[in-house]
């Protein structure tokens, strides 16, 4: 285990007021398309949240949003036609461009901020804005450019075959899209495709040094690459600490499910408190049956905003355990914004958002990803919970506030619109 011997903090907190001022003066007049595939509302995405939160944010700086967002909840309401063509989506998209183009025509924007892409508005968006000279950012949220699941995890382990390779035939033996050969294909034509695609988006906004890092190693030159972490808005001041331990995320292999439980078992039964476990997937069996086998696990099923704001209140730590190279983690950053500390594996982003070797204010602890270190931290995190918790509100406000973050994103915006140098198309 990872261990951190963490201060106290003296309270000293910045001063959003005047910064939020700053903020709603800092770039009138400026149009800003925000290009988004949202993805299906009934699986909780962290990607969702953070552009809602980015165009509030934007707004209230006084930029222009033109939201262009297409959800995935909609294809099974498509005309027969757009059906058809829904294969080939990925590639090209010939509805969102067309769609695209009268919305560049008619407004005029000074540039595009692309997060999803997929499927229905495909990485040809940039194409579309070069085409009209409106200059492109897209933050990314995973590693897409390269791996077709963009996870860089599969059969329960991390893999980059496809990396370095013109096609990725990896991803079509593997099935890594979907599960299914034929979607893996088509992916990863998609992303052969539109290699000179990414290449000339005139800014990246990397989530963390790691995603830069895979931008470098795809061949993005450094002065295209910005690190700017996520925020979240305010949740106010939090609520006195509960007992014992959330977990919340999709169900999904990756996501640490069973390495909680395997740890979890390895202490009797009540001895650590409780364990919530929220979200939906696949491995819901998993969680199902160990609220049964125990009378210290409650599973909660999958929750809304105000049920999962409940249930961190309940607790005192947040449970974090991908064994993928999670970016970004928004249920990281909700905890922390909501002053809980977090328990959470060494890989991916999550040692920078808690602050490891970074930061006086370290937000939890990071452990290898094995069943045997997480049940040692456990008990530890569940009796320094309190003294970690102001730590973690503290590092959400100064690191992750929207005010904080959105006055970088408008940096960003800025170094496009006053100094346009376009990338090479």
């Amino acid at each position: 285990m990872a261990d951190r011997t963490l201060p106290q903090v003296s309270g000293e907190r910045l001063d959003l007021g005047k910064l939020g001022h700053a903020l709603t003066v800092a770039f009138p007049g400026v149009k800003v398309v925000v290009a988004h595939n949202r993805y299906r509302e009934a699986i909780p995405s962290g990607e969702n949240v953070i552009v809602d939160t980015e165009i509030a944010q934007l707004t209230a700086a006084g930029i222009e949003v033109l939201p262009f967002q297409r959800a995935s909840d909609s294809i099974g309401d498509l005309p027969l036609a757009q059906k058809a063509l829904l294969p080939l989506s990925p590639i090209y998209g010939r509805a969102a461009q067309r769609d695209l183009s009268e919305l560049l025509q008619r407004e005029r924007p000074d540039l595009l901020h692309l997060h999803n892409p997929y499927p229905l508005l495909s990485p040809w968006v940039v194409r579309t804005a070069h085409e009209h000279g409106v200059p492109v950012v897209q933050t990314v949220h995973n590693y897409r450019q390269v791996c077709s699941s963009g996870l860089y995890f599969r059969d329960g382990h991390n893999c980059h075959d496809c990396r370095g390779k013109a096609f990725g035939w990896p991803a079509v033996v593997h099935k890594c899209y979907r599960g299914s050969a034929a979607q893996s294909a088509l992916m990863a034509t998609t992303l052969a495709v539109h290699r000179p695609t990414w290449k000339s988006v005139d800014r990246y906004i990397a989530l963390t040094g790691r995603i830069a890092a895979h931008l470098r190693d795809y061949g993005i030159p450094d002065e295209r690459i910005v690190i700017k972490p996520n925020g979240l808005p305010d949740p106010g001041e939090p609520a006195p600490l509960g007992d014992g331990f959330l977990y919340a995320a999709r169900l999904s292999p990756e996501k640490g499910l069973e390495l909680l439980l395997d740890a979890w078992r390895r202490h009797p039964d009540g001895s650590l408190g409780p364990l919530r476990i929220a979200g939906d997937g696949e491995l819901r069996p998993l969680a199902e049956q160990a609220a049964a086998e125990r009378d210290d696990v409650t599973y909660l099923g999958a929750l809304d905003r105000t049920g999962m704001e409940a249930a961190r209140d309940q607790a005192s730590v947040v449970v974090a355990v991908p064994t993928w190279n999670d970016v970004l983690p928004t249920v990281i950053l909700e905890a922390m914004a909501a002053g809980r500390p977090v328990l959470g594996t060494d890989v991916g982003g999550i040692p920078y958002l808690l602050g490891i070797d970074e930061s006086a204010q370290v937000a939890g602890w990071v452990v290898k990803p094995d069943a045997e270190t997480l049940a040692a931290a456990l008990p530890i995190a569940r009796v320094d919970a309190a003294a970690v918790a102001p730590n973690a509100r503290t590092r959400y406000l100064q690191a992750f506030h929207p005010d904080v973050v959105t006055r970088r994103l408008i940096d960003v915006y800025t170094s496009l619109t006053e100094n346009s140098h376009p990338a090479p198309r």
